[in-house]
């Protein structure tokens, strides 16, 4: 309706204010709630132009549409605000549209644009956790909404697999794991324990041993006068050390103690080591390359469970020890070509001082690899592979945005057009109350351990509340599954994607407010009404009275919110929308009876009415990768 307003202004613009305009001029917004209308036109734009004040020029404009648009009603003109009452037959024809279209609100066609989103790319030494999750969802479902406006669409991720990081987990496992009689060193099989746990452990491990190595060297330097460091450092290490020792808390005394041990992790023999390593893996020594091959493929068999577990799935997978070398190409490229520059220790640097930026380093002096590197190879490699591609979004939290802006301004810098429609879909991270949910390591909430923990808490609360007759033990599991991983996928992608956010597992499974099972429980209720009506043949004789036709114009929204979500890279605004829909839809059903509504063309129209929304619901959650149950 928007719309064809528009066009009736704007085609009658010279008789309306004696002179053209432009759509610009022409503005919308949602009406309030206190005020009667269906549409909302602000006036103040054209008020000058008609020499009148703002309610005269609302009661010219609201007589010309009401004479030349038959599904105009009447309208109401309050200080500079057109409030348009549109009929309910208008309303009725739209409910008639919905009804008709199984794929409502989604791109009737296709858009001949080509997206690839970028989410999860873990880290091979350990496992995914809060974090990744957030990442996950969020990239999972901004594809599903792409593709929801007619985009196609190719998920990927980076599977980070090479760098100091993984070499810190290799060396952990061959120095330190435990050895049996036939001299074996402990696996993942013989635990029992998923790879990516079982690697990631290695990596703790190179941690412990590494810390305290460097303690000792600190110590030594403290034993020996600190004759090997300058006056400044020793002063702060006779600080450090005095409180260390009259330190009684336990964790106060640990973090002193990894305190005094940064100062020597430089000169510790098993950093070194892991250095070497890295060097002899990108030079492909045998026996570094099938350890770290052996390592990977744990690890990838943990992701793969974790993944199935999460609903998410990848179309394309690049790996960072393919790219690198790619990106190790390029930057000898952009060397020749002057976009980057040497330093005396061999290091290639590129000079963004003029775009406001610092310098930023591309290749190592020792000719290893950095992050940007690989980036770098990976965007040429992914625009090679898939020529159409409209753009990329990087789905990574917020703290590498300098990351991206330097990536993307380089990018441009080698000669790369594309660079401009690569977005980085940048997202706060995610904090839990204090206490909640620590992992087995105490550092980090472990993503499977989390998922595990919302899933048996829906299982609980469901078995409290009943209502699972009939339903077979696979089914009831099913259910359970269904709403915490449900509830976990909905909590985190109701927040604005941009914002800090705390999640707290308790307020994640809850039935009422702004929740994932809230909002599957009436998908459930409204499967169970309509279940017990026939198919509505006819759309004929269909009543609806002013209840009714609030929940139509909401469902009218739709279309819209699909739109601005995919514009915005925003699975939030989708989870809200769907919040907001079951809402008025509960406070309906409480007060307008269905079931026992005696005037039949009333009673279909809420029949019919039902069974959109339940549509909708089930649209809106599919896209942010959350099922929806037929029984609750």
């Amino acid at each position: 309706m928007e719309n064809q307003i528009i066009k009736l202004i704007l085609d009658h613009s010279t008789e309306l204010f004696g002179q053209e305009i432009s759509e610009s001029q022409i503005q919308f917004q949602k009406t309030r709630k206190d005020v009667e209308g269906d549409l909302t036109l602000v006036t103040f734009p054209f008020v000058k132009m008609m020499k009148t004040s703002p309610e005269k020029a609302g009661e010219k404009i609201g007589t010309f549409l009401q004479k030349h648009l038959s599904e105009l009603e009447s309208f109401n003109v309050i200080k500079g605000f057109l409030n348009i009452i549109l009929k309910s037959e208008y309303w009725l024809e739209r409910l008639k549209i919905f009804h008709k279209d199984e794929n409502y609100g989604l791109a009737s066609s296709p858009s001949g644009e080509t997206y690839m989103v970028e989410y999860s790319s873990p880290n091979t030494n350990k496992p995914l956790h809060l974090g990744h999750l957030r990442n996950n969802f969020l990239g999972y479902s901004v594809a599903e909404i792409l593709k929801a406006n007619g985009h196609k669409v190719i998920k990927t991720q980076i599977i980070n697999d090479r760098g100091i990081h993984i070499c810190k987990s290799m060396l952990a496992w061959q120095k330190f794991a435990p050895v049996d009689e036939k001299g074996n060193r402990e696996t993942p099989a013989s635990l029992n324990m998923k790879g990516d746990h079982f690697v990631g452990k290695y990596y703790i491990e190179f941690d412990h041993q590494l810390t305290n190595e460097s303690f000792q060297i600190v110590k030594e330097w403290r034993d020996e006068g600190f004759r090997e460091c300058d006056e400044e450092t020793a002063a702060k290490l006779k600080g450090l050390f005095k409180v260390y020792e009259e330190e009684t808390d336990e964790k106060k005394k640990d973090k002193l103690y990894r305190k005094l041990a940064e100062f020597g992790k430089d000169e510790a023999s098993l950093l070194e080591e892991a250095q070497d390593m890295l060097i002899k893996w990108e030079a492909r020594d045998p026996e570094v390359y099938l350890l770290w091959t052996t390592m990977n493929g744990w690890v990838y068999e943990g992701f793969e469970s974790t993944y199935k577990r999460m609903g998410v799935d990848f179309d394309k997978l690049y790996y960072e020890s393919d790219t690198f070398l790619i990106g190790k190409d390029i930057v000898n490229e952009g060397l020749e070509k002057g976009v980057f520059f040497k330093k005396e220790d061999g290091s290639v640097w590129a000079d963004l001082t003029d775009e406001g930026l610092d310098e930023k380093l591309v290749l190592r002096g020792d000719g290893t690899a950095v992050y940007m590197t690989q980036d770098i190879g990976t965007a040429i490699d992914r625009f090679k592979d898939f020529p159409d591609l409209k753009g990329i979004v990087y789905t990574v939290g917020n703290e590498q945005d300098y990351h991206f802006q330097v990536l993307f301004l380089i990018l441009k810098k080698l000669g790369y057009e594309w660079a401009e429609n690569c977005y980085h879909l940048s997202y706060g991270m995610v904090d839990l109350p204090d206490g909640k949910m620590k992992s087995r390591e105490g550092r980090v909430v472990d993503a499977d351990d989390l998922m595990a923990e919302v899933v048996n808490m829906a299982t609980e609360s469901t078995q409290e509340r009943g209502h699972l007759e009939g339903m077979s033990d696979k089914e009831r599991r099913q259910l359970y599954e269904m709403i915490g991983m449900g509830g976990l996928k909905y909590y985190l992608l109701k927040v604005d994607p941009h914002k800090r956010m705390k999640f707290n597992p308790d307020e994640s499974i809850e039935l009422n407010g702004n929740t994932g099972p809230f909002i599957q429980y009436a998908h459930a209720r409204i499967q169970s009404l309509i279940s017990k009506f026939d198919t509505v043949e006819s759309l004929n004789s269909l009543k609806i009275n002013a209840p009714e036709k609030e929940l139509i114009k909401l469902l009218s929204e739709y279309p819209e919110v699909v739109s601005e979500a995919g514009k915005n890279h925003s699975p939030a605004l989708i989870a809200n929308y769907a919040y907001e829909l079951v809402k008025s839809f509960n406070t309906f059903y409480q007060s307008h009876s269905i079931m026992n509504e005696e005037n039949e063309s009333l009673k279909k129209a809420r029949i019919v009415l039902s069974y959109n929304i339940g549509k909708v619901i089930h649209s809106s959650m599919k896209m942010l990768g959350i099922e929806v149950p037929n029984r609750m």
